[in-house]
């Protein structure tokens, strides 16, 4: 089953994977409707800068276009991440080739990334995830043909992946990071006397540098967020479901190929480099942010592709080779369709809570009703006398859903969380405010905040933005300028 050295094409059936696996993302892309990141982005892509305080600019920029070119739709903001989970899969099969992967093993590399839950869900919706997916998978491809092949111009293409994956999440430069430690730990001295690592370098930090300098001059607030993101993902059972939940999310039956990755890259000399990567990551992710799981899937393709050359070679032993291919083949189409519904809007939403399903599934239910009750309720109090003169939100999400649908009409929509406490307030009027789950915030600030309404989910879909209080808030002790000091806040 070994492969021939002359031959690096893929075999057709790999792009008719990624050509399934992109078709189903984009037949579901409609399901359920936004989720709240995606608000959330196509508000940032309206306040274009080069960063904010939770990320850096390329995700609302992509996000920005894809809605000046199909509207303000979720396939439109999903089209892009789909296409991108499907460049992925053929990514994981090159890098078999890298790893010395027959056919087998390169269709073998493919399937498991398409059936991956991470990668489902992930490239479902458009956020930063996507992207980043794909520029973690660029750069170890482009070092490991670098490498590998002796093509000291990957190194290049590395610099412009991973300066494109900065402009997209932070969490890039851990990978950099891992990637030169595990050349040191291997002691790769020969690489890292040329020059071509520190060209990519050099490539990196000039696209990035923006984002650098915006972050600078901003008081470095993504280091706040990561500060945030640790005491809110460090929990004991974060803790405790970290590991399993790697193993999972690469998904339950393709854990054997995942192991036989990890094992693999630590035998195999020329690839301990990555080996090391792998394990510095890993052991990052599961120290400091344990509750984000999904921080580790940028290596996936890599740790699967060399569990897919191992597993061809398993094959090869066997004295019914056939048999066990199909064996692991259909054992990986199983999981995969008993997992789709749990990543993908497979289930009819008025029939969501009756099945497991993930977070991000349940939380786009409800947003365009939430954005319809609110303005209900501002109308009637309008109507009553009292028209609110601005309205102020707990959370980004909030916010977004009203910007983005709600009527025209509405009063200036405000929140202190995130990127909308760094827009602030504006010229808003603070005389009249209509709460939205954000009473507790304001109380302390104005005479009277009474509760007006209760917004609850449809469907009896249960999920993180379920039962908001509407309340009217009145008596400003000073105005918003004085009040958003004390408003602002992150994750």
């Amino acid at each position: 089953m070994g492969r021939d050295p002359s031959d690096d094409r893929l075999p057709t059936l790999v792009w008719v994977i990624a050509a399934a696996f992109v078709a189903i993302e984009l037949a579901f892309s409609a399901g359920y409707g936004f989720q709240q990141d995606e608000l959330y982005f196509i508000q940032a892509g309206r306040h274009l800068a080069f960063g904010y305080v939770d990320q850096p600019p390329l995700a609302p920029l992509l996000t920005r276009l894809a809605t000046m070119i199909g509207g303000t739709h979720p396939t439109a903001v999903r089209t892009l991440p789909a296409l991108e989970g499907g460049a992925i899969i053929v990514l994981a099969a090159r890098q078999a080739v890298i790893f010395g992967a027959g056919r087998v093993g390169r269709v073998l590399a493919a399937l498991c990334m398409a059936g991956a839950p991470v990668l489902l869900g992930a490239v479902h919706i458009g956020n930063t995830t996507p992207p980043a997916l794909l520029a973690w998978t660029l750069v170890v491809l482009c070092v490991s043909t670098a490498i590998a092949r002796d093509r000291p111009r990957w190194w290049l293409g590395a610099g412009l992946a991973a300066g494109l994956g900065l402009q997209t999440n932070n969490l890039v430069a851990l990978l950099l990071l891992a990637l030169a430690v595990g050349l040191l730990a291997t002691r790769r001295f020969d690489i890292l006397r040329t020059r071509w690592p520190w060209l990519a370098a050099a490539i990196a930090a000039i696209i990035w540098a923006p984002n650098v300098v915006w972050q600078a001059t901003h008081g470095w607030p993504q280091l706040t967020m990561a500060a945030s993101l640790h005491r809110a993902n460090t929990s004991l059972a974060d803790y405790q479901a970290g590991l399993p939940a790697q193993l999972v999310y690469g998904g339950l039956f393709t854990a054997p190929v995942l192991i036989a990755g990890v094992v693999r890259l630590w035998r195999t000399t020329e690839e301990r480099y990555l080996a090391v990567t792998v394990t510095l990551v890993v052991v990052y992710v599961l120290a400091w942010t344990p509750g984000k799981p999904y921080y580790t899937s940028g290596l996936l393709p890599a740790v699967l592709a060399a569990g897919a050359v191992a597993t061809e070679r398993w094959f090869a032993r066997g004295r019914r080779p056939v048999g066990r291919r199909a064996l692991v083949v259909g054992a990986i189409l199983v999981a995969t369709v008993v997992s789709l519904p749990s990543v993908l809007p497979v289930w009819p939403v008025r029939d969501l809570s009756a099945h497991p399903t993930s977070s991000d599934l349940a939380d786009m239910v409800g947003w365009p009703q939430l954005a319809g009750f609110v303005a209900a309720e501002n109308t009637a109090l309008a109507s009553s006398g009292t028209p609110p003169t601005s309205i102020f939100t707990d959370n980004y999400a909030e916010a977004a859903t009203l910007d983005v649908l709600g009527p025209p009409g509405l009063p200036p929509v405000l929140s202190g969380h995130n990127a909308y406490g760094m827009w602030g307030p504006g010229s808003a009027s603070d005389t009249t405010v209509l709460a939205v789950d954000a009473a507790d915030q304001l109380r302390p600030y104005f005479a009277q905040c009474l509760t007006v309404g209760t917004f609850v989910t449809p469907y009896d879909v249960d999920n993180d933005f379920n039962h908001l209080d509407l309340s009217l808030c009145t008596g400003p002790m000073t105005d918003w300028v004085g009040l958003w000091p004390h408003l602002r806040h992150d994750e």
